[in-house]
């Protein structure tokens, strides 16, 4: 998917600083969130269910979205800040990802005959994520104050959002020919394509 490139960059950069200097009571650069203008409201004809279904795709994924765009930052000025500021941003990773989770299982199959592969395989790699972010954040808090284990459980969580930044959010609607042109029609899915502001 599109808009993830800009917010991972910054974000895997402070994870990688704060990495090397979190033992060494050094402060790693300040990321400002980005908001992305992202909005949930949508109209979509009654007539067009494949339309409305993208639709509610792109919103289910806009929470994930919105919540990367403004992730607490991480402070590596000692162990024991790194280790709290860490934990705080796999959580609301956690938050972004349960919420997205509930979107696209409520929203169920697509209007499109054996077109629901691509949303089950995005359903199952967030699951994944976000056991793979809630087991980090986890093993980061019992380690806390710790500088070598705070730096080898910040490689975990750096891991964790690695494959974030690796996921196509957009799979459930781009391998198929019909949900990929209804992905046009629908206004949040067009939101999604905009860059950061």
């Amino acid at each position: 998917m599109r808009p993830r490139s800009t917010v991972f960059a910054a974000l895997t950069t402070t994870i990688t600083i704060t990495i090397g200097l979190a033992g060494c009571g050094q402060q790693a650069p300040q990321t400002p969130a980005r908001d992305q203008g992202l909005s949930v409201t949508t109209v979509v004809p009654q007539t067009d269910p494949a339309a409305r279904w993208a639709d509610a795709y792109c919103d289910a994924v806009t929470h994930l979205v919105r919540t990367l765009a403004a992730l607490p930052t991480v402070d590596p000025s000692t162990p024991q800040q790194a280790s709290r500021t860490s934990s705080d941003l796999l959580s609301s990773v956690v938050g972004g990802l349960d919420q997205s989770l509930a979107g696209l299982n409520a929203l169920g199959a697509p209007p499109v005959p054996s077109a629901d592969g691509g949303r089950e395989d995005v359903i199952g790699q967030f699951a994944d994520i976000r056991e793979k972010a809630e087991n980090a954040r986890q093993r980061i808090d019992a380690v806390r104050g710790d500088a070598a284990a705070t730096k080898e459980a910040l490689g975990e969580a750096r891991a964790t959002l690695d494959r974030i930044d690796a996921l196509d959010y957009l799979k459930g609607l781009d391998d198929v020919p019909a949900l990929r042109a209804a992905e046009q029609r629908a206004p949040a899915c067009r939101r999604l394509d905009q860059p950061p502001r």
